[in-house]
């Protein structure tokens, strides 16, 4: 191949440093290689298309892994090793780093550190569905909103109708959550009797569920605050914007300040997972670069590394060849949005690692001894199963019809069978109602005792109720 000619056009590329500040490169990277008004509504679309097929793909592969997760833990615990289980999560780890410490069992690294990659995930795909999809136009939010609105209220009021006592009535918030991985999974098990704008339909409707799960969380699940710690969230938060402002695009320097973030939020009384959201949303959601003009810029570096070939001294080339290969990593990179660099890293991570350890760790419920029949006849494990049985497919119909009245439209294709469907498979909780039932009945407030029960028979109404939600939604 050293032997082919080089392009024609000599054009010196730009090297890494003028890749990043010349004013003159920039100017050329924003010009478009096709008509402006075309070209951008091409890629607007292809921008929010392409990683939201990529992102249903493993959310359904995850959705495997989660059940897998579940079911081994299952399993386990009602084992005669299920000892072994409990003790292994009940484990202590101590982290001692400079000015900050903390001794937690391995449950609660698992929630309280592994889950922020989790849920910076979700502010990451917010974001994206608020910039580029689903929730983009308030023609196309209407529905997705209204419906995600009432699949959470409804919920609510059926569990509060069937749940007395204070203790148990902690657990409110549990049946508003959708597993966005496992009911993607169960809808795609309907196979060519769903059209893909369903999918993207139900991802919109979780998008906002995961909105109203984490306001829940920041709102009623918040400690005593230390507004010392949380100043220095606030202090971290402003470097964050300061240094994206100004350019700074290393990832490095903003995962040294995550963390220093994270840290403090654990201590500042709010969950740590709610600094991870805002994280997400504040990642920036546009390239450095117009992507229409990567060609062309992209054909230059190619000629700068032909041109490189033609040099007499040996190390001359090499240094030639290697800064073309430097200019064109960087404006590989930085052509594409770091929302969209962050999540296809982390996205695998989070959906085969993250949230199926976190399943594994939660969901290991000992049923043995007559605990199931206890846990089936409690009024909390029947709020929670109806409130995901019927709370969520009434609550998300009954708001999609509302919207449709006052002017809305159900996306082409999608009839009010299918949408009815998908509002029973909304009822598959797990993940997050798992997280949610973590945060609502704590040993450190109730007693150990009276908060493993409830644990229990809030458990035993998610999983019940999220098998019959999806075999509901195959059936509808």
């Amino acid at each position: 191949m050293a032997s082919e000619d080089p392009p024609q056009e000599r054009a010196r590329a730009p090297s890494p440093g003028e890749a990043a500040g010349d004013a003159g490169w920039r100017a050329l990277a924003e010009r478009s290689l096709v008509d402006p008004r075309q070209g951008r509504r091409r890629a607007r679309v292809r921008r929010f298309v392409r990683p939201a097929e990529r992102f249903i793909r493993l959310e359904v592969a995850g959705g495997v892994v989660i059940v897998i997760a579940v079911l081994l833990a299952l399993l386990w615990a009602n084992s005669p090793w299920s000892g072994s289980y409990r003790e292994i999560f009940a484990t202590h780890l101590a982290l001692d780093a400079w000015l900050w410490a903390s001794d937690a069992s391995l449950k609660h690294w698992i929630d309280d550190a592994l889950m922020v990659v989790f849920f910076f995930l979700v502010g990451l795909e917010i974001k994206r569905e608020v910039v580029l999809g689903e929730l983009s136009s308030p023609r196309r939010l209407a529905v997705p909103l209204v419906a995600a609105a009432g699949g959470m209220v409804v919920p609510v009021l059926i569990f509060l109708l069937l749940v007395d006592g204070e203790e148990a009535r902690r657990g409110w918030a549990i049946p508003m959550a959708t597993d966005i991985a496992i009911a993607l999974g169960v809808l795609t098990l309907l196979g060519s009797r769903v059209p893909a704008s369903l999918k993207v339909l139900l991802l919109g409707v979780a998008i906002v569920d995961d909105i109203g799960g984490v306001l829940v969380i920041a709102v009623f699940y918040t400690e005593a605050l230390d507004y010392t710690a949380l100043l220095v969230v606030g202090a971290v938060l402003v470097a964050v914007v300061l240094l994206a402002r100004y350019g700074v695009r290393p990832v490095y320097v903003y995962l040294a300040l995550g963390l220093v973030g994270w840290a403090a939020t654990l201590d500042s009384g709010i969950h740590p997972t709610i600094f991870g959201v805002v994280m997400g949303l504040m990642t920036p959601s546009r390239p450095l670069y117009d992507p229409h003009a990567f060609g062309r810029v992209a054909e230059r570096v190619i000629a700068q590394f032909w041109r490189a070939h033609d040099a007499a001294d040996r190390l001359e080339r090499r240094e030639q060849e290697a800064d073309a290969l430097h200019s064109l990593s960087t404006i590989a990179t930085e052509t594409v949005a770091p929302l969209d660099r962050l999540e296809h890293s982390l996205l695998p991570w989070s959906a085969f690692l993250v949230v199926p350890l976190f399943a594994f760790a939660n969901a290991g419920v000992d049923l043995r001894d007559g605990a199931l029949e206890a846990a089936l006849g409690s009024p909390l494990a029947l709020g929670v199963g109806a409130g995901l049985v019927l709370g969520k497919p009434l609550g998300i119909t009954l708001g999609a019809w509302l919207a449709v009245r006052f002017g809305a439209a159900l996306p082409p294709g999608v009839s009010w069978g299918q949408f009815a469907a998908m509002g029973a498979i909304a009822g598959i909780g797990f993940t997050v109602a798992l997280f949610i039932t973590e945060l609502s009945f704590p040993a450190e407030v109730l007693g150990a005792g009276p908060a493993e029960d409830l644990l229990r028979e809030a458990k035993v109404g998610i999983l019940i109720g999220s098998v019959i939600a999806a075999l509901a939604g195959l059936l509808t």
